[in-house]
């Protein structure tokens, strides 16, 4: 009889479980590129523009939203061994790679932008990097970019930006190329930088696992939907909007 009544309570733990899992879905993140995501320094929680567009994404699904910090390196590894629903973390379509997952509609275009120091004056644009050492972060569309660039002298390469920026801001590197609203974000950007030339833009998407074709079309309709409500805008306006 106990027998049978723990494996009643044992499928019942498991039906509990797989309900659950089904009506939320599990956000993969690297809390470490605001105003994209990253952690409040008073209240420790993760925001910014991609927590708030998943939560509204959450709402039109009637999903609730889970949101997990990760090495960026390891996103798209959690993705794969089942650990996310969705990567989104201000990823590009050629960090994604298209042929290893699904991948929605691009929900927003990221200038790649050159910054260097504010006092610098021979560096104007791309073509007078040549000879340069450029810092960039691991593993980013900003990478990419540099690594596609003629003539540097030197890609010193970070694990985030901030280290990169440090290194600028003591003469040690030449310039940074980052996404534009990460740049013009800074704290000290006013004061210590500028921002000399834009590259092309990176097109921003959702992540999903190989063959999630079900979750992939109702992002994109939610997508749709937010664009087309105002909220898009509003988060936008709220996190993206540089002062």
């Amino acid at each position: 009889m106990m027998k049978k009544l723990f494996a009643a309570l044992l499928l019942w733990v498991y039906a509990l479980g797989a309900y659950a899992a089904q009506d939320r879905l599990i956000i993969g993140l690297c809390a470490a590129y605001p105003p994209f995501e990253s952690r409040d320094e008073k209240s420790g929680k993760i925001v910014g523009f991609d927590v708030d567009l998943a939560m509204e994404i959450g709402k039109l699904l009637g999903k609730q939203i889970e949101i997990k910090d990760a090495e960026w390196q390891a996103l798209l590894g959690g993705l794969k061994s089942g650990q996310y629903d969705m990567i989104l973390s201000a990823m590009s379509r050629q960090e994604a790679g298209a042929e290893n997952v699904n991948l929605s509609d691009t929900y927003y275009l990221l200038n790649d932008v050159i910054v260097v120091k504010k006092a610098n004056t021979t560096i104007t644009s791309a073509k007078e990097l040549q000879g340069k050492t450029v810092g960039v972060q691991l593993g980013s569309g900003s990478e990419q970019v540099v690594d596609a660039l003629k003539g540097l002298g030197k890609i010193a390469r970070y694990n985030y930006n901030p280290e990169a920026f440090l290194d600028l801001k003591h003469g040690r590197i030449d310039a940074v190329v980052v996404g534009y609203a990460y740049a013009a974000n800074q704290k000290e950007f006013k004061s210590e930088y500028k921002i000399v030339d834009e590259i092309a833009p990176s097109e921003l998407v959702v992540v999903m696992k190989k063959g999630r074709d079900d979750l992939s079309l109702s992002v994109n309709q939610a997508l749709a939907t937010l664009k087309q409500n105002g909220v898009y805008d509003a988060l936008v306006k709220k996190w993206l909007a540089v002062n």
